[in-house]
């Protein structure tokens, strides 16, 4: 039997739940004092250079956990410092942070309340909860330190960062997105941020319930996702657009082979059938770099149903549009856009990027083939996300692009605790693809486009 540590302890120690109440209530008032922190570097050199690496890897992880904590607490006791029961067991779960996982990080990742961690530097660390900042105590020792936990991060995903390369993209192992900036981008230190993805996947009924959009939207788009239109989510930073396409696509039949395209692997589609693929980084000579483009056009090789990208922001709108258009219905894709007359914009852009020849007339006309939905999300003021619009691509009136508004969210004020107050309408307007619901075998309540919802 190997032992994880050279010294062999074997001991493991069983934390009641009444020390674990009291470690997170010490959490909450604060990290460590200053003393403190130094202790804890030196214990985690010591520990460092006290793990036997080659015998790490072949135990399971709980015994992993308890030996190193057990080996933690017998170098406390060889310390001089007089540390109480309390402080001991902070100070170890601290360092066993900084052995397994993101150091001061673990605390805020472990808070499912938390959607977005922000540092801006070793000095500040700011969370989103329900939509709202607020800033925290935690914090890093240096920016030395900051930087440890970044290159931890990344490099887990093969990928790297240094003054060559001082900007990154990267993800965590349950999928939340990471970006992080460093000298000499970042002028005053190094800059991480975290946007966390929910390992428990919002559903059609969550978002219904937590009043994101009516009933009557929702049946209305499980219609349009079941008749393989497609559809484009708009909305800006952090207006919910990847959690409703990930909602969305639980109506994709299960027979049905889908295509993932993404820059970072985030979308968690519970189908039996997905082939998943991510975009590639440039490497040390700045070659080797692999975009949504080139996987995109892959893509169509592979004998996709549905074709699902994460996030159109490139020359590649137009492939996408192109594929919409020769056979690939039903693909679901989001776009940054504050309107969906901004969308088409952006497409419009996006797409003579691609190719600067193509007249604006052929574009538009493009965009009015292939897409057939716009949903518009948006984050309000008081943090709550909704679909404040669904709108049908109609098709061209000389030469623009013809929209019809089919519900509408109106914000009507706010409420004594600042909460948001409005309705969701329907504008009476029966949509022109209700013929391809209905040759899909769909056919809709005569009252869903009537439909009002206070909130």
């Amino acid at each position: 039997m190997f032992s994880t540590l050279d010294n062999g302890n074997k001991n493991t120690q069983q934390v009641s739940w009444e020390q674990r109440l009291l470690k997170n209530a010490t959490r909450q008032k604060g990290n460590l004092k200053p003393e403190y922190q130094e202790l804890k570097f030196t214990l985690h050199r010591k520990l460092v250079d006290k793990i036997n690496l080659e015998a790490l890897a072949t135990i399971d992880n709980q015994r992993v956990r308890s030996e190193v904590r057990q080996a933690v607490i017998q170098l406390i006791d060889a310390e001089p410092t007089l540390l109480s029961s309390l402080e001991k067991q902070q100070i170890s779960d601290e360092v066993l942070d900084e052995v397994f996982g993101l150091g001061p990080l673990e605390p805020l990742l472990q808070d499912a309340s938390i959607s977005d961690i922000l540092v801006n530097t070793h000095k500040q660390v700011y969370v989103e909860r329900r939509g709202l900042l607020e800033l925290t105590n935690v914090g890093f020792r240096d920016d030395a330190h900051l930087l440890r936990i970044i290159d931890k991060i990344v490099s887990q995903v093969g990928r790297r960062i240094d003054e060559s390369t001082p900007m990154v993209d990267a993800r965590l192992s349950d999928g939340s997105r990471v970006n992080a900036i460093i000298p000499p981008l970042a002028v005053d230190g190094p800059l991480l941020s975290i946007r966390r993805f929910s390992t428990d996947k919002l559903m059609p009924p969550d978002l219904v319930d937590r009043k994101a959009l009516t009933p009557g939207m929702m049946e209305l788009l499980e219609a349009c996702v079941k008749a393989k239109m497609n559809i484009i989510i708009a909305g800006g930073t952090g207006a919910g657009k990847t959690t409703l396409l990930n909602a969305l696509s639980a109506f994709i039949n299960t027979k049905e082979r889908i295509v993932t395209i993404e820059d970072a692997a985030e979308l968690q589609l519970k189908q039996p059938h997905v082939a998943r693929l991510e975009t590639r980084p440039p490497n040390l000579e700045g070659t080797g770099a692999v975009r949504q483009r080139e996987l995109l056009v892959n893509s169509l090789r592979m004998r996709p149903d549905r074709i699902v990208v994460g996030e159109v922001r490139g020359e590649e709108a137009l492939d996408m549009l192109q594929a919409m258009n020769t056979g690939h219905d039903g693909s679901l894709t989001t776009v940054h856009a504050n309107s969906p007359r901004d969308a088409v914009s952006r497409l419009e852009v996006m797409v003579s990027l691609a190719n600067a020849n193509m007249q604006l007339t052929s574009i538009r006309q493009q965009i009015a083939s292939a897409v057939h939905l716009l949903v518009q999300a948006s984050r309000l003021s008081d943090g709550s996300r909704r679909v404040v619009s669904l709108t049908e691509v109609t098709g061209m009136e000389g030469d623009v692009v013809t929209l019809q508004d089919l519900y509408v969210f109106e914000k009507r004020g706010l409420d004594p605790d600042g909460r948001v107050v409005g309705r969701f309408a329907a504008t009476g307007i029966r949509p022109k693809f209700y013929e391809k619901l209905l040759s899909a075998g769909i056919r809709l309540r005569p009252d869903l486009f009537d439909e009002v919802v206070e909130v």
